[in-house]
């Protein structure tokens, strides 16, 4: 028999106002239209004053183990990816174990960026297999609102804050493809690229600093590298795109996952897309998609999902799943 972290529940978080594109039009030389033919995003959620990243990963996560029927007491573990941590000490990932009355275990940050996520499923899923955890909660989220340049309308229009969570618990397989939970995973990183993707701002500027990023060249690395590392991650699940029901992407920008479908030869028939309500929420992107598309029924238990992430360092990466 072969260890397995299997999904057992997936929730997430949305902050209430929403700010549709043409809220831009007032202050930018920009328009609906604009941001959408070239994003794909129509709207997206802004965290209110006060309502930090812990806020919002302790609602995904309470939600996550409410569809779970689980408790904090359950947990073993907690996996936050984020960029935008309410403090430079301590952990967001310790607040939410305090914000959930979990007073065993243990709690950490992830930082890789839009690829947090899926760094952090590998490093859950590492936890199981090594014997370190029975249960992990695994949570992306982020205020990216908080690290905005609202003069600059080729990033500020991009993004979103929100959060999404899902709970990995350890089960046993039968060591094939046809396991429920995780199959295998990809994780890689190249900091020659650093300047393509980062924030101005941090503890040698003595300020938060804002967003910069040089979308074209973002742009190019991206389809390359999400294809390649979809196909490695694929290639050790021994699985092929033909078993594949749902890719389940980092919602960056729909040309460019539209561009990685189509190097991959799937159909966007078979690609999760929330984008459009959600902007790029970073590392709470693929647990949103994730559980936006349970909810509504089109990810359903046994179906094989690869979902995969780029972010600035430029750090990358993919993890084969099966629901």
């Amino acid at each position: 028999m072969t260890l397995r972290a299997v999904v057992k529940g997936v929730g997430h978080y949305l902050p209430e106002r929403i700010v549709p594109n043409a809220e831009f039009e007032a202050t930018l030389d920009t328009t609906d239209e604009w941001i959408k033919s070239r994003s794909g995003i129509e709207r997206r959620h802004f965290a209110a004053e006060g309502e930090t990243t812990s806020m919002l990963a302790t609602k995904a996560a309470q939600a996550a183990l409410a569809n779970a029927g689980m408790t904090a007491d359950d947990i073993d573990a907690i996996i936050l990816a984020t960029s935008t941590a309410d403090l430079t000490f301590p952990s967001a990932a310790t607040m939410v174990q305090a914000n959930l009355g979990m007073k065993s275990g243990f709690a950490f940050d992830i930082q890789a960026v839009c690829a947090g996520f899926v760094f952090a499923l590998s490093n859950a899923n590492a936890l199981i297999l090594s014997g370190q955890a029975k249960r992990v909660l695994v949570i992306g989220a982020e205020t990216f609102s908080r690290i905005m340049d609202w003069t600059d309308r080729g990033t500020c229009v991009l993004f979103g804050d929100g959060a999404g969570a899902l709970i990995l618990e350890a089960q046993e397989g039968a060591g094939d493809a046809a396991d429920r939970g995780i199959l295998s995973t990809d994780l890689n990183s190249d900091g020659t690229y650093r300047d393509l993707l980062y924030v101005d701002g941090g503890i040698s500027t003595g300020t938060s600093g804002y967003l910069r990023m040089q979308g074209n060249q973002v742009f190019r690395h991206a389809v390359a590298k999400l294809a390649a590392t979809a196909t490695t991650a694929m290639e050790r699940a021994n699985v092929t795109t033909e078993d594949v029901d749902w890719i389940v992407p980092h919602q960056a920008n729909i040309r460019i996952i539209q561009g990685t479908a189509k190097k991959m030869g799937i159909p966007m028939e078979n690609v999760i897309v929330t984008v459009q309500d959600h902007g790029n929420t970073s590392a709470a992107s693929i647990p949103l998609a994730l559980s936006v598309g349970a909810t509504n029924g089109q990810i359903k238990q046994g179906d094989l999902l690869v979902t995969e992430a780029i972010g600035g360092g430029l750090a990358w990466g993919a993890v084969v799943l099966r629901w």
